[in-house]
């Protein structure tokens, strides 16, 4: 099995910018970064909340502290594949990420509790205290995007990544089932993020100053939450007339 990292305490910022603003950044950036061991991919996740949507509303509201679990596949996985169990935590502003690997399989009966892989013990402690806390939790939703990742060449540390085709749906919320849902933002819009172990290079501020591209607060599973929430609320809206 190939290694990979299990561990992550980075800050994280995200933007959401246009093709064209894309297209000028990806310049600028060819001489700073390279793509990272998967490149262009197809990245796939089932979010887990409560019945009550706990997490993502306290996500929502930006507290000091919020954790979210998620399970992760590159590309649509089978029973035999290997994905992601992670768990996500930000305090601060900065974000603590534990995550474990595992074939799809195991991670459903890992989170039904039924086994563990014994890869990891600790991390795997640490999502069954995650699991057992969040009493009902359960599979919420499904999101996809095409992501192109980059990492430095003088700092592998420093990364960047770029979602776009966001599709997200509520039912039929297993990795396997294949990539469909609905669109979740415009066609062109990506949404750009940088992972920082430290301070950000004064070369890429002055690059992201240079295009006029700024910070901007985005959660995909959030935005997909608030749009059904707003469609539901609108269906049951009654309208008369005089």
């Amino acid at each position: 099995m190939e290694a990979y990292q299990e561990v992550f305490k980075r800050y994280e910022k995200k933007y959401v910018i246009d093709e064209s603003t894309y297209e000028k950044l990806i310049t600028r950036l060819a001489k700073h970064f390279i793509s990272d061991k998967y490149g262009k991919s197809k990245v796939c996740n089932i979010y887990y909340d409560t019945p009550d949507h706990l997490l993502i509303r306290n996500s929502i509201e930006k507290p000091v502290y919020k954790e979210k679990l998620r399970v992760r596949s590159y590309g649509v996985p089978d029973d035999d594949s290997m994905v992601f169990v992670e768990l996500k935590k930000k305090y601060k502003g900065v974000v603590y990420k534990r995550r474990v690997e595992m074939t799809l399989s195991q991670s459903r009966d890992f989170i039904a509790g039924k086994s563990s892989p014994g890869e990891n013990p600790q991390i795997e402690n640490e999502l069954k205290y995650f699991l057992d806390f969040y009493k009902g939790i359960a599979p919420a939703m499904y999101l996809s995007y095409d992501r192109i990742a980059l990492c430095g060449i003088e700092n592998p540390a420093l990364r960047i990544t770029f979602d776009s085709n966001i599709i997200y749906r509520e039912e039929e919320l297993e990795l396997d089932k294949g990539i469909q849902g609905k669109e979740l933002l415009p066609d062109g819009t990506k949404i750009m993020e940088i992972k920082i172990p430290g301070a950000m290079p004064v070369w890429l501020s002055k690059i992201l100053d240079a295009l006029k591209i700024y910070p901007s607060s985005f959660s995909k599973y959030g935005t997909a939450y608030l749009e059904e929430l707003s469609k539901n609320n609108n269906k049951g809206k009654v309208t008369s007339c005089a």
